[in-house]
């Protein structure tokens, strides 16, 4: 007879923990390297919205690093340019 092992519905936090780390060193290194696309970039904006980034971060933390390393976007300069080159934004 086979004996059928009932899985947690949810991962563990030290998995959780890890997957997060994991995920957020991704973003990083790719905007670190010039790699990052528009969608990773938008991405990891997310990802840092969806982590409260507002919040504390820990010195030295890949989710800090993250933060430290995005770009300033000014909206109002990129909307006059989409509008500039005749585009209805």
């Amino acid at each position: 007879m086979t004996t059928v092992t009932k899985l947690p519905r949810r991962a563990s936090e030290e998995t959780f923990n890890e997957l997060h780390k994991l995920l957020t060193e991704e973003y990083l290194n790719k905007i670190q390297s010039g790699e990052a696309t528009t969608a990773d970039l938008k991405a990891a904006g997310d990802w840092l919205f969806k982590n409260d980034i507002t919040g504390i971060v820990i010195d030295n933390g890949a989710l800090g690093k993250l933060a430290d390393c995005m770009p300033n976007i000014d909206f109002e300069a990129v909307q006059k340019a989409v509008q500039f080159n005749g585009s209805k934004a």
